[in-house]
């Protein structure tokens, strides 16, 4: 947000002299004249607030305000936002389409796409175009592969949720009405078992288009692509989304920057307890990066696995190996009573190639995904495929057939990962693995939350199983078969766990985010770059907290030039550029002010520098605790602006501030040392 502020305002800071109207100016509109004439009425203080890029403003408004055009009395930049951690960054993918990009022509065509080309009603005079231009592709023609090619990337390289194996919600920005309804249509034909909820046009033409923002809005429900036309350009708040997909030209800078800020809100626990959202891809197919000047190096999208390939690759190792072990005649005898039926490895094998073949047979095979795959997938679509594979038929069932959508879905992400945790535990048993001990402390763990839960009928009635899973008779030679029977009696309750102690079924699956290169927009590169050093620069002064010019720091003794010289080491160290170190020092204004930000203040130095504001006998309740507050915010932060005491936890205590808690002379004083702590932290 950049704010325009009139000079004549910062004269008046404290509430109660004279008074003020807000006047909030929405984005890109103009002040006109008629505006003026109402705020000139009024002898007032304006303060103009917009999320307008300051080069794009109205120059009405500027003169309204008496500054310069193009300069605002301030701005927060996008780029500063996602440094302070208020926003995430964008990931650009400028994605090479030829059609969109360079239209159609007719002599580029093959000769069966000529006589379809021949063939087409084109106009009411009969005449046939030699090409059409890129403008006119999505107006008035709709071309089904181009459509199809960009909802294969999306579903793709788009980032994911639900262990990878669900698109995170995506705003695809369409040209017009009939684009939007025309890529739901295509969505639809490759994707028939959503039944066409997954993805929804949302335009002012939808009947009930609130109804359908509002499920969009929330987490887990459907549709998870909104297919907007204007619509969904500006206003909407949807920190679930991860995606943006720029289907269409956009020539104004003002509402490109509206459209990208739909993706940077923040997002807790998106991808699992304690994984959160930290970026979000823009996937733009019509050049507008290369149009705004902000063209990065191209970048792939997302490939990490999702769950559901390798809970599939997972699978055809099981089969691989008890293969071999039933051809080397050392399958296993039946678990043993009471827990588990009898079941032993042959059935086994026979079950979980049963299952993959439901998943290869479920596929369809008119999905752009699959389409390419189509051999493979007719071959393994047929259950004698699965009776006899060999190395060949599993290395073309990993590579080519593990990761194609399937119509066989199962949404219990809680129970596909501890299918995941148990089959790795199966295989380390069969290759003995050293991480066995590892994986069974895992499932150890989820046993013992459900223990817990015994008032759960459904957990109640596997109490013996899920009690003998915690101690560790039942370990003593367990066979991947116990492991089986384990699985399918307790896959199901795993959801039943509560949220905050799931994290032990998730906290291996770290890479569902992936370790992609960033590739930053010029506003935001910055910002992304200073807050990944902060965060370095934070663990490297933790580690080297003994340092003598650290030590004077954290003491809030004077710095030296000496010092000071010795902390930018320490910060070249941590791994930090000339140019990052030199834009800490100017965002931070100095130096040892922004080292102090990260280290924080001792919090002794701290107490002893407000132990005259308690001290006695006389102190208050509320002027100890207050006081304490202090001693927190600095021992933490390093530094604390005097405005900050106007503000929570402090006016918590008293909503009229310290002057209700403190005589007028003790705030001064207050204030006083607060700056004097602020200014041992420049040289």
């Amino acid at each position: 947000m950049m704010g325009l502020i009139d000079d004549a305002f910062d004269g008046q800071r404290r509430f109660g002299v004279g008074h003020f109207d807000l006047i909030i100016d929405e984005a890109h509109r103009s002040v006109y004249q008629k505006y003026r004439a109402i705020f000139e009425y009024f002898d007032a203080l304006l303060v103009g607030l917009t999320a307008t890029s300051k080069d794009e403003i109205d120059h009405n408004t500027y003169g309204l305000f008496d500054l310069e055009s193009g300069v605002p009395t301030d701005a927060y930049g996008l780029d500063e936002a996602v440094s302070d951690g208020y926003l995430v960054p964008p990931k650009a993918v400028s994605v090479p389409l030829k059609f969109q990009r360079e239209g159609i022509k007719y002599d580029d065509l093959s000769e069966a796409e000529q006589e379809q080309w021949d063939a087409l009603e084109w106009n009411e005079d009969g005449t046939t175009p030699d090409a059409v231009d890129a403008a006119a592709l999505n107006k008035w023609l709709f071309n089904t592969d181009t459509v199809d090619k960009v909802l294969a990337h999306l579903m793709t390289k788009g980032q994911k949720v639900a262990g990878g194996d669900r698109l995170g919600k995506t705003i695809v920005f369409a040209k017009n009405n009939d684009h939007a309804e025309f890529i739901a249509d295509r969505f639809n034909v490759n994707y028939p078992h959503y039944k066409g909820h997954f993805a929804r046009v949302v335009t002012y033409k939808t009947e009930y288009a609130q109804s359908l923002i509002d499920d969009f809005s929330a987490k887990e429900k459907m549709p998870h692509i909104a297919l907007s036309v204007d619509m969904l350009d500006t206003g909407i708040d949807v920190p679930e989304v991860v995606n943006l997909v720029f289907f269409k030209v956009v020539r104004s800078k003002t509402k490109f920057w509206q459209m990208l800020g739909r993706g940077t809100r923040l997002c807790r626990d998106l991808f699992a307890p304690g994984e959160d959202k930290q970026f979000f891809y823009l996937f733009d197919y019509c050049q507008n990066l290369e149009f705004f000047s902000q063209n990065p190096d191209h970048v792939d999208g997302a490939a990490g696995e999702a769950l559901g390939t390798r809970l599939f690759k997972a699978r055809l190792q099981l089969v691989a190996e008890l293969n071999n072990r039933i051809a080397a005649g050392t399958v296993l005898a039946e678990p043993r009573p009471p827990f588990g039926e009898p079941y032993d490895e042959t059935q086994l094998r026979t079950d979980v190639a049963g299952f993959l073949h439901q998943q290869v047979a479920a596929m369809n095979m008119d999905n752009f995904v699959v389409r390419p795959q189509r051999r493979l997938v007719e071959k393994y679509a047929k259950p004698q495929a699965w009776q006899a594979l060999g190395p060949d038929d599993f290395n073309d069932l990993a590579k080519g057939v593990a990761d194609l959508p399937t119509e066989f879905v199962d949404d219990d992400e809680e129970a596909k990962r501890f299918d995941l945790l148990v089959l790795r535990t199966q295989l380390a048993i069969l290759q003995a693995l050293p991480g066995f001990a590892g994986l069974k402390e895992k499932i150890q763990n989820i046993a013992s939350a459900l223990e817990e839960q015994d008032a759960i009928p459904a957990i109640k009635a596997q109490m013996v199983l899920i009690q003998s899973l915690v101690g560790e008779e039942w370990w003593e030679g367990v066979t991947v078969a116990m492991l089986e029977t384990a699985r399918k009696r307790l896959m199901a309750l795993v959801k039943l766990i509560e949220k905050g102690k799931r994290t032990v079924v998730y906290t291996e699956f770290v890479d569902e985010l992936g370790d992609g290169a960033d590739i930053d927009l010029p506003q935001v590169g910055t910002g992304m770059n200073l807050a990944k050093f902060k965060d370095k620069a934070r663990l490297f002064l933790k580690a080297h907290e003994s340092h003598v010019s650290l030590q004077r720091l954290r003491r809030n003794q004077p710095l030296t030039p000496t010092d000071l010289t010795e902390l930018e080491r320490m910060l070249e160290q941590a791994g930090g550029s000339p140019e990052v170190i030199e834009q800490t020092k100017e965002q931070s204004q100095g130096l040892g002010i922004f080292i102090r930000s990260l280290v924080g203040l001792d919090s002794e130095t701290a107490r002893q520098a407000f132990s005259q504001f308690v001290s006695g006998t006389t102190a208050t309740a509320s002027q100890i605790e207050f006081i304490d507050l202090v001693v927190q915010y600095l021992t933490e932060n390093g530094l604390m602006e005097p405005a900050r005491l106007y503000e929570s936890p402090f006016t918590d205590i008293n909503d009229k501030g310290p002057e209700a808690i403190f005589l007028p002379a003790k705030v001064t004083e207050m204030v006083r040392v607060l700056d004097e702590i602020r200014e041992r932290a420049v040289a």
